[in-house]
């Protein structure tokens, strides 16, 4: 089997544990946009988000969707706000959502690196707030690619992004691994030629992610031995 030359990751509960980044952020935006408490558990409603249990519903559109999949989403429960309005906010209180690494991003990024590794970042998040994210953990610098949904190269299930990383770095995608924390990643990485890599910090459960996955692991720390493996 080729040897892995190169990862990309997905980053919202693959670099970063969903639940304990983006259940703040969607209490955040929903009072920053409703009127009332009542509104804030409609529009709640709308992206799959309980607000009385601050948690997201396995379907929720948060979980894989790109901002202006989400603004169309609540878009009819706030008649009053433009589109653009809509995801300037949304993209403003996402570069302000707190992050909490998986593992300690930078070391674990600098050990790739030093096993010769190309890395990057393909998130259906937009991409400013994705490299504020990746800023603010000192680890921004340690990617050779980041793209988000509004990059140019598309959003995931779709390859586009992933192709794009491949040329960037000149990898063929058969030597490069796909990480991510759902269907929608692991669709992407299968879709550009990648093997694929689960992780279960995200909302997906193993039994969903394991029949498009090359390897199931609990969370990223797990994978620089088996990707020492497959050399």
């Amino acid at each position: 089997m080729t040897a892995v030359q190169g990862v990309i990751f997905d980053k919202d509960g693959t670099l970063f544990d969903f639940a304990r980044t983006w259940e703040a952020w969607a209490l955040a935006f929903l009072r920053r946009v409703a009127g009332s408490d009542q509104d804030v558990r409609a529009l709640g409603e709308r992206i799959g988000f309980d607000t009385s249990a601050a948690r997201f519903e396995p379907d929720s559109i948060v979980i894989a969707g790109t901002p202006a999949e989400v603004a169309d989403a609540l878009a009819p429960g706030l008649p009053g706000m433009s589109r653009t309005r809509m995801l300037d906010i949304l993209n403003e209180e996402a570069a302000r959502a707190p992050q909490a690494e998986v593992v300690p991003l930078v070391p674990y990024l600098r050990d790739l690196q030093a096993k010769g590794l190309r890395l990057g970042v393909a998130t259906n998040d937009a991409e400013a707030p994705a490299r504020a994210h990746l800023h603010n953990a000192g680890a921004l610098d340690l990617f050779d690619f980041v793209a988000g949904s509004d990059s140019g190269h598309g959003g995931k299930p779709a390859p586009g992004q992933l192709l794009a990383f491949c040329e960037a770095v000149a990898l063929d995608p058969a030597s490069v691994l796909m990480v991510g924390d759902s269907t929608h990643d692991l669709f992407a990485g299968r879709a550009a030629g990648m093997r694929t890599a689960a992780v279960l910090t995200g909302l997906a459960t193993a039994q969903t992610l394991q029949p498009h996955a090359t390897v199931v692991v609990d969370h990223i720390g797990h994978l620089p031995d088996w990707i020492a493996a497959q050399s």
